[in-house]
């Protein structure tokens, strides 16, 4: 294959995927011309538009697709993708066309990489050491998995020196990867559909870690085993790297950070509950590591603002609370509404939830039955298929998912139905999750509530 950069147009079938979008981004800001197709036109494939990004929304070969050359046009592509005419046309033309999962591992490979993986967290501790790294002023570029606050989207370019990229385990695309620094958050079960079970999931992080040179380079969350020598980090616990001391004062959380060598008091910042915390000290811990002193990093961590749909939450002058959330397993679902529950423990919350995958919440469904159930009301969503049929998993329905949750107040229905059956609810904290397109429901629920 001829060097990424000789290319001078790349075609990305499926971009309007977060992951797809990033790299599209990047060939965008290195001037090279970028055009795609995907089925559906969002918020994210609009804002790639107005960037420069020629999209189209139907499975035609026009002008477009048939000017372009195979000797410098790189083609692009997900494996969410199954049948396609435009993939055919390539193929058959015998163009270069390479998985997302393999491009991103070569721009990894003439860049000083930090890489983030885990099954959960993943998201939030790449976008934070990625607001780092810019607050400090590091030559980097990043590859997120999800919307910063900070700087709007999930790409950012301010040189190559550095990359910093959220390693997904699906498909075992992190395998890819040339990473010379790594984070490992978690290790829990998922993604059946493709490891099998649990142990091979983690032999698949173990594989991952395998990739990092320098043990000192490697930082895996307290508890967890790859396989190989690591620095650790926790919160409240003992780690090579840890936090504690946590306290909260008017929707701001404080906390003490520790290296092995010394102790630093006092960070605030407004991104609430333990997990995220713990994601805070990983980002810190690789940071410190790479020459950035404590008083950036302090003013860093209290001006992060998240991630879009990771938390995203809205106080409201009538007293009501809405909270947006991407959870899609009932590890992330526990976590969420624990720190619900942690910060308003007397308030009424009100779960509206999209299952994502059959697969998953076959696999996963007494544990979304028993986070579900920790809610006072559940309206639940129809199953969100993205990649698979109904047809290959029969009885796996909604349904049958409610039947499951221990809950007096809990009802179906499909999207188009749920504002209308949220509006009738009565709540203190609405809490909204879900990876699918329950996002939609987002900008209708927060004028309604701001009118109320």
């Amino acid at each position: 294959m001829k060097i990424l950069e000789t290319y001078q147009n790349y075609y990305f079938i499926g971009i309007g995927g977060i992951g797809m979008s990033a790299l599209a981004r990047y060939f965008n800001a290195s001037g090279k011309k970028v055009l795609g197709y995907d089925k559906t036109n969002t918020k994210l494939t609009t804002q790639l538009m107005k960037e420069g990004i020629d999209i189209v929304f139907e499975d035609l070969i026009d002008e477009r697709i048939t000017s372009l050359q195979k000797e410098n046009t790189l083609v692009i592509y997900t494996p969410a993708i199954k049948t396609l005419g435009i993939w055919d046309y390539f193929n058959e033309n015998q163009f270069e066309v390479l998985k997302r999962a393999k491009v991103l591992g070569l721009i990894t490979e003439n860049t000083n990489c930090i890489a983030v993986a885990g099954t959960h967290g993943k998201t939030t501790t790449s976008t934070l050491v990625s607001h780092l790294c810019k607050e400090a002023n590091l030559p980097f570029s990043c590859f997120l998995g999800g919307i910063s606050e900070n700087f709007r989207s999930n790409f950012l370019y301010n040189g190559t020196e550095y990359s910093v990229v959220e390693a997904d385990e699906y498909d075992r695309s992190f395998l890819n990867l040339s990473p010379d620094w790594a984070v490992v958050t978690s290790t829990d079960a998922d993604h059946l559909d493709i490891y099998g079970d649990k142990s091979h999931i983690e032999e698949g992080f173990r594989q991952f870690a395998a990739l990092v040179p320098d043990d000192k380079q490697l930082f895996v969350r307290k508890g967890l085993d790859v396989g190989r020598a690591h620095k650790t980090y926790a919160v409240n616990e003992e780690a090579d790297y840890y936090s504690d001391n946590l306290r909260m004062d008017h929707d701001k959380i404080y906390f003490d950070f520790h290296t092995p060598s010394e102790t630093v008091k006092d960070f605030v910042w407004e991104i609430p509950g333990i997990h995220n915390v713990e994601n805070a000290t990983a980002a810190l811990a690789i940071l410190h590591n790479l020459g950035v002193d404590f008083e950036t990093l302090k003013k860093a961590i209290a001006n992060f603002k998240g991630i879009k749909r990771r938390y995203t939450k809205h106080i409201y002058p009538n007293g009501k609370i809405y909270i947006d959330d991407y959870a899609h397993h009932p590890t992330e679902i526990n976590a969420v509404v624990s720190s619900v529950r942690t910060f308003y423990p007397d308030k009424k919350l009100l779960v509206v939830f999209q299952p994502h995958l059959f697969s998953r919440t076959r696999d996963f469904a007494d544990g979304f039955a028993e986070s579900l159930s920790k809610s006072d009301e559940l309206i639940l969503l129809d199953i969100y298929p993205a990649r698979e049929l109904q047809e290959n998993f029969e009885g796996i329905t909604s349904d049958w998912l409610l039947e499951k949750v221990n809950l007096d107040k809990k009802e179906k229905s499909d999207l188009s139905g749920a504002f209308e059956k949220i509006k009738e609810k009565e709540f203190d904290i609405l809490l909204t999750v879900g990876a699918g397109n329950i996002d939609t429901l987002y900008d209708p629920i927060t004028e309604w509530i701001e009118k109320l």
